[in-house]
């Protein structure tokens, strides 16, 4: 069977129960199909980078699926019919992710705290005098 990486934006005015029943009934297109949804990762609601049937937020989920491509074409046909889900997107793989996605890693790394000191390293400072030098050398030689 192919794999498959898919991630479905719904309407932001459905709650996350609503999201997880959609991803419900997905599930079992896939699965009387003969397939089988391996991981579920539900992203959270994000901003999208343009509006979308007057919707400037979505539900974002990655469903990881293992399915014969009939399988995946009837889910893709369901979801067009429902007035829930914006947009989606099928991309076949070689292979599953294990782990978290790089979404939920992402998400990982921005609950960390900020680190102290500079963002780059600008490296050393060349010799150059002081501002406040600068003044005292011009007045003396004014004077």
């Amino acid at each position: 069977m192919a794999l498959y990486e898919h991630v479905l934006l719904a309407r932001q005015d459905v709650s996350a129960q609503q999201v997880e029943a959609l991803v419900e009934l997905f599930k079992g297109v896939i699965e009387a199909n003969g397939g089988a949804i391996r991981k579920v990762e539900y992203w959270g609601v994000k901003s999208l980078g343009y509006r979308i049937r007057k919707n400037r937020k979505a539900h974002y989920t990655l469903l990881n699926i293992e399915a014969p491509s009939a399988a995946v074409l009837e889910m893709e046909r369901q979801m067009r019919i429902n007035e829930d889900v914006l947009r989606f997107m099928t991309v076949k793989v070689e292979e599953l992710e294990e782990g978290p996605s790089a979404m939920l890693q992402k998400r990982d790394r921005e609950d960390r705290p900020e680190r102290g000191g500079d963002r780059f390293d600008r490296g050393p400072r060349r010799d150059r005098p002081r501002r406040d030098d600068e003044a005292t050398e011009t007045t003396e030689a004014e004077a």
